[in-house]
């Protein structure tokens, strides 16, 4: 039992002198598998994050979003659409939003305008996202100028910047008053954008979506879940170019790995050479290069 302790003391202490000799080799095959590492869990854990906060911030979205289609493209819902919406059984609410896209030149970048439920800061007055803001140079008290549908240019201050909580998804939003809304679009009073839906009870949202399309066959319904998976799937989709676009390093890592692990080099046939002149087995040597490549 000694004499077998003895030996596989040996065989430890050799090995690890044996990686020592040939650190500089040893120590660049470690940091490119923890790069590839990094790499990998890096894509996992930020597509993971994304996801989480994703789904956080559209806890407080509307159950179920009504659009109305013309020749296969988003349209303007009228009022009347509303007060229909209303008189379904299960729907608590019934509420037309205003919101569309802006393009800035100065910037290049495309804004999303919103007329909020609430908005405290009155006409003329503007809360803009943290993206816009940085972009801009921008903060409350700064005046901020977009050109209306006829040409004509529109200043509005900046009463207040949105919160980093909210950044993922408020990174490039407006929030702007009805009225100003209006006029810079050229919306009719009476039209929206969209139409959301209040639901009693969360498992009917089903049920009052299948109601609503019968009702309206021109309209398109989007529950708060199928927003959800479309978040998920694009996330993941990313996610998987990035992780393909990786395996090819991962697999050139593992090409290398592999023939170092099979082949010798003129030193390693040396040094195998002296341990079988001073009396090592062939199960010795292996189970040395084992713990070698083990550790590493």
């Amino acid at each position: 039992m000694r004499t077998w302790i003895e030996k596989q003391r040996n065989i430890i202490d050799f090995t690890l002198s044996s990686l020592s000799r040939r650190k500089g080799k040893n120590l660049a095959l470690m940091l490119v598998y923890i790069l590839l590492v990094f790499l990998l869990a890096s894509v996992m854990f930020f597509t993971h994050a994304l996801k989480k906060e994703a789904s956080l911030l559209l806890n407080n979205a509307p159950e179920i979003v009504v659009q109305r289609m013309a020749a296969g493209r988003h349209d303007l819902i009228p009022q009347e659409y509303i007060n229909k919406l209303t008189a379904i059984k299960g729907v608590i609410k019934a509420r037309g939003r205003l919101w569309g896209y802006y393009y800035e030149p100065l910037t290049s970048a495309n804004y999303t305008l919103m007329v909020p439920e609430k908005f405290t800061a009155g006409d003329g007055n503007i809360v803009i996202g943290r993206g816009i803001a940085n972009a801009r140079l921008a903060g409350p008290g700064d005046v901020m100028a977009f050109r209306a549908y006829d040409g004509t240019i529109l200043p509005f201050t900046v009463q207040d910047t949105l919160s980093l909580e909210s950044e993922l998804l408020s990174s490039d939003l407006v929030l702007i008053s009805e009225q100003d809304f209006r006029q810079l679009f050229n919306t009719a009073r009476g039209q929206f954008t969209d139409i959301t839906l209040g639901v009693r009870n969360a498992k009917e949202v089903p049920t009052v979506a299948a109601k609503v399309a019968r009702l309206f066959p021109d309209a398109r319904v989007i529950t708060k879940s199928e927003i959800l998976r479309t978040y998920d799937s694009i996330f993941d989709w990313r996610s998987g170019i990035i992780v393909v676009v990786l395996s090819a390093a991962a697999l050139a890592f593992v090409i290398f790995a592999w023939d170092k692990a099979t082949g010798l080099s003129a030193e390693e046939k040396k040094e195998i050479g002296i341990l079988k002149a001073v009396g090592w087995e062939t199960s010795d040597i292996l189970l040395m290069k084992f713990w070698e490549g083990a550790l590493i």
